[in-house]
Protein backbone atom coordinates (compact mmCIF):
# COMPACT_ATOMS: atom_id res chain seq x y z
CA UNK A 1 0.00 0.00 0.00
CA UNK A 2 1.23 3.33 -1.32
CA UNK A 3 1.67 5.93 1.42
CA UNK A 4 -0.37 9.23 1.20
CA UNK A 5 2.31 12.12 0.13
CA UNK A 6 1.44 15.33 3.43
CA UNK A 7 1.25 18.60 2.43
CA UNK A 8 2.97 21.39 3.74
CA UNK A 9 3.22 25.00 3.61
CA UNK A 10 5.23 26.47 1.12
CA UNK A 11 7.07 28.61 2.72
CA UNK A 12 8.36 31.93 0.11
CA UNK A 13 11.99 32.70 1.13
CA UNK A 14 12.85 36.48 0.41
CA UNK A 15 11.84 38.17 -2.85
CA UNK A 16 9.21 36.02 -4.03
CA UNK A 17 9.52 37.41 -7.28
CA UNK A 18 13.38 37.19 -7.69
CA UNK A 19 14.27 35.24 -10.63
CA UNK A 20 10.50 34.26 -11.25
CA UNK A 21 9.40 36.66 -13.57
CA UNK A 22 6.12 37.62 -11.20
CA UNK A 23 5.68 34.02 -10.20
CA UNK A 24 4.64 34.49 -6.74
CA UNK A 25 3.92 37.85 -6.90
CA UNK A 26 1.42 39.39 -4.12
CA UNK A 27 2.14 35.99 -1.96
CA UNK A 28 2.79 36.60 1.68
CA UNK A 29 6.13 35.49 3.39
CA UNK A 30 5.98 33.72 6.83
CA UNK A 31 9.80 34.29 7.48
CA UNK A 32 9.31 37.24 9.94
CA UNK A 33 6.72 35.83 11.54
CA UNK A 34 6.83 34.02 14.95
CA UNK A 35 3.67 32.32 16.79
CA UNK A 36 4.35 33.13 20.80
CA UNK A 37 2.07 31.77 23.66
CA UNK A 38 1.61 33.89 26.60
CA UNK A 39 0.48 31.79 29.52
CA UNK A 40 -1.24 34.23 31.83
CA UNK A 41 -1.48 31.65 35.12
CA UNK A 42 2.30 30.94 34.88
CA UNK A 43 3.29 34.66 34.03
CA UNK A 44 5.46 33.25 31.23
CA UNK A 45 5.64 33.92 27.39
CA UNK A 46 7.92 31.76 24.77
CA UNK A 47 7.85 31.63 20.75
CA UNK A 48 6.54 27.84 19.80
CA UNK A 49 6.86 27.64 16.24
CA UNK A 50 5.10 24.32 16.27
CA UNK A 51 2.00 26.85 17.06
CA UNK A 52 2.39 27.47 12.77
CA UNK A 53 0.83 24.37 11.77
CA UNK A 54 -1.38 24.19 15.18
CA UNK A 55 1.24 21.74 16.75
CA UNK A 56 2.29 24.02 19.68
CA UNK A 57 3.49 22.43 23.05
CA UNK A 58 0.26 23.28 24.31
CA UNK A 59 -2.10 22.02 21.97
CA UNK A 60 -0.64 18.55 21.36
CA UNK A 61 -2.86 15.69 22.28
CA UNK A 62 -5.91 18.19 22.76
CA UNK A 63 -9.04 17.78 20.90
CA UNK A 64 -10.71 21.36 19.83
CA UNK A 65 -14.04 21.77 20.37
CA UNK A 66 -16.79 24.76 18.65
CA UNK A 67 -17.32 26.15 21.95
CA UNK A 68 -16.13 27.66 25.37
CA UNK A 69 -18.66 26.00 27.03
CA UNK A 70 -17.88 22.55 26.55
CA UNK A 71 -14.79 23.14 27.80
CA UNK A 72 -14.97 23.57 31.71
CA UNK A 73 -12.08 24.66 34.06
CA UNK A 74 -9.97 25.89 31.56
CA UNK A 75 -6.63 27.43 31.43
CA UNK A 76 -6.09 30.43 29.28
CA UNK A 77 -3.66 31.07 26.24
CA UNK A 78 -3.24 33.60 24.57
CA UNK A 79 -1.58 32.90 20.77
CA UNK A 80 0.10 36.08 19.56
CA UNK A 81 1.13 36.07 16.00
CA UNK A 82 4.55 38.65 15.85
CA UNK A 83 5.66 40.14 12.33
CA UNK A 84 8.71 41.70 12.17
CA UNK A 85 9.59 44.14 9.47
CA UNK A 86 12.64 46.74 9.07
CA UNK A 87 11.99 50.32 8.58
CA UNK A 88 14.94 53.12 7.88
CA UNK A 89 16.35 52.42 11.44
CA UNK A 90 16.15 48.96 11.65
CA UNK A 91 14.28 45.56 12.45
CA UNK A 92 10.74 46.23 14.29
CA UNK A 93 7.93 44.73 15.55
CA UNK A 94 5.41 45.49 12.69
CA UNK A 95 1.91 42.92 13.16
CA UNK A 96 1.23 41.67 16.88
CA UNK A 97 -2.22 40.13 16.83
CA UNK A 98 -3.62 38.00 19.59
CA UNK A 99 -5.89 34.97 20.16
CA UNK A 100 -7.50 33.38 22.54
CA UNK A 101 -6.94 29.64 23.26
CA UNK A 102 -8.52 27.53 26.32
CA UNK A 103 -7.43 23.94 27.41
CA UNK A 104 -8.39 21.57 30.18
CA UNK A 105 -5.21 19.25 30.12
CA UNK A 106 -7.03 16.90 32.50
CA UNK A 107 -9.74 15.87 30.03
CA UNK A 108 -7.45 16.86 27.02
CA UNK A 109 -10.10 19.07 25.50
CA UNK A 110 -9.78 22.83 24.48
CA UNK A 111 -11.18 25.56 22.48
CA UNK A 112 -10.23 27.84 20.03
CA UNK A 113 -11.64 29.50 17.33
CA UNK A 114 -9.67 27.89 13.89
CA UNK A 115 -11.20 30.72 11.81
CA UNK A 116 -10.01 33.66 14.44
CA UNK A 117 -6.29 32.59 14.15
CA UNK A 118 -6.49 32.30 10.79
CA UNK A 119 -7.80 35.70 10.47
CA UNK A 120 -5.09 37.07 13.12
CA UNK A 121 -2.08 35.33 11.49
CA UNK A 122 -2.89 37.39 8.15
CA UNK A 123 -3.80 40.21 9.70
CA UNK A 124 -0.40 40.66 11.80
CA UNK A 125 1.43 39.45 8.19
CA UNK A 126 -0.49 42.95 6.92
CA UNK A 127 1.28 45.01 9.63
CA UNK A 128 -1.63 45.11 12.31
CA UNK A 129 -1.91 45.52 15.53
CA UNK A 130 -4.51 43.56 17.38
CA UNK A 131 -3.81 43.21 21.14
CA UNK A 132 -7.11 44.55 22.48
CA UNK A 133 -9.27 41.51 23.31
CA UNK A 134 -6.01 40.47 25.95
CA UNK A 135 -6.26 41.15 29.95
CA UNK A 136 -3.80 43.64 31.61
CA UNK A 137 -1.62 40.61 33.02
CA UNK A 138 -1.38 38.96 29.53
CA UNK A 139 -0.49 42.06 27.87
CA UNK A 140 2.35 43.40 30.62
CA UNK A 141 3.69 39.64 30.14
CA UNK A 142 3.56 40.08 26.38
CA UNK A 143 5.40 43.53 26.62
CA UNK A 144 7.88 42.15 28.85
CA UNK A 145 8.50 39.37 26.54
CA UNK A 146 9.00 41.44 23.52
CA UNK A 147 11.18 44.03 25.41
CA UNK A 148 13.75 41.51 26.58
CA UNK A 149 13.88 39.16 23.30
CA UNK A 150 15.01 42.15 21.40
CA UNK A 151 15.16 45.85 23.15
CA UNK A 152 16.13 47.66 19.89
CA UNK A 153 13.04 46.35 17.54
CA UNK A 154 10.51 47.58 20.61
CA UNK A 155 11.63 50.70 20.57
CA UNK A 156 11.36 51.14 16.74
CA UNK A 157 7.89 49.63 17.04
CA UNK A 158 4.49 51.78 16.91
CA UNK A 159 3.36 53.78 19.27
CA UNK A 160 -0.07 51.88 18.97
CA UNK A 161 1.73 48.45 20.01
CA UNK A 162 3.21 50.59 22.96
CA UNK A 163 0.15 51.46 23.74
CA UNK A 164 -1.76 48.92 23.29
CA UNK A 165 0.40 46.71 25.61
CA UNK A 166 0.59 49.20 28.09
CA UNK A 167 -1.36 47.87 31.44
CA UNK A 168 -2.84 50.03 33.61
Amino acid sequence: MEKKKKVGFNIIKNDPTDGHKGFGQGALSLEHMSPVIVDEEEGSAHIDIGAMHARSAVEKGIKFLKTKEEVPDAKLYWLVWVTVDRNEEGPYYAGVAACEMTINREIRRGYKSLPEHVNRMDKSLKRHIIVGDMDDKSKGILREFLISHNADFWARSSEELKNGLSVG
